[in-house]
């Protein structure tokens, strides 16, 4: 036997209550009951429509509707016409705002936002850990912004970091002897920025970097020598792009952040 529908009515797309009248309709083992989706219901006449329309076919309503006068209306048309309306969200908001003291902002869609900006940060943490180090100069061509410089310059945990603002990032370690990749040079030099410190800090860095390790802290990795032969290097290569470049020297990665994001903006 074919039940009468629910009509499923959100001001955004509606998967919220779907999902809220699925989960309520599977505990009816062996209940077929056809859901049909109405959404961006947010205005009098679109409600007016609706309840016409289930006033036709029978059946009840299930909505969540965030604006206060849509869904007091929506009810109050309901009872009217004899319909049987279920509110999903109304009644949880309110308790809500009277335990908490908030005001809610009534926007309809917001936690479609939420979602959209978390799979946002997913995706660009997972492009600065892909797109680390060099290892596939296709990501310099797609990334938001692009970091070079010579190694222990703070360059990944800075891509990360910007990756948590939902920035894709990709970062290059410039090395005499190896030639810079070509995509450095095709793309706009104001997404690139060069990480400089003074040769004093960064032997110190690496120093330490070679201890941790295990390491004897003279090897020619952490030379003054081999650290300004370097460095030379790097100036030559960001003057060719002619980027801009951040002096990381005494900053936190924050800081660092901070003066990339706004130089973008």
């Amino acid at each position: 036997m074919k039940r009468p529908p629910i009509y499923v009515v959100s001001d955004s797309v509606g998967e919220t209550v779907e999902l809220v009248t699925r989960a309520a309709v599977s505990q009816f083992n062996g209940s077929s009951v056809e859901l049909k989706r109405v959404p961006y219901v947010e205005d009098k006449e679109t409600v007016d429509e609706v309840i016409q329309v289930v006033k036709m076919n029978g059946g009840m309503i299930v909505f969540t509707l965030v604006k206060p006068e849509i869904r007091r209306y929506l009810s109050e048309q309901a009872e009217k016409n004899n319909i049987r309306a279920v509110d999903v969200l109304g009644p949880l908001m309110d308790a809500f705002q009277e335990l908490s003291g908030l005001q809610p902002l009534n926007e309809p869609g917001l936690v479609r936002k939420l979602d959209a900006d978390y799979f946002r940060k997913v995706e660009a943490i997972e492009f600065a850990v892909k797109y680390d180090d060099g290892r596939d100069p296709s990501g310099i061509l797609k990334a938001d912004i692009v970091l070079i410089g010579v190694s222990r310059t703070s360059k990944t945990p800075l891509s990360q970091f910007l990756a948590n603002k939902r920035y894709k990032v990709a970062n290059v370690p410039i090395v005499p002897e190896i030639k810079p990749p070509g995509e450095l040079f095709k793309i706009d030099k104001n997404r690139i920025f060069g990480l400089r410190i003074s040769p004093e800090k960064l032997n110190h860095i690496r120093r330490e970097r070679l201890v941790s390790l295990g390491l004897k802290e003279t090897a020619n990795y952490a030379t003054i020598e081999r650290i300004k032969e370097e460095l030379a290097y790097f100036d030559k290569v960001v003057e060719k792009i002619g980027c801009r470049v951040i002096d990381v020297t005494n900053k936190a990665i924050e800081e660092s952040a901070n003066l990339i994001i706004n130089y973008l903006q």
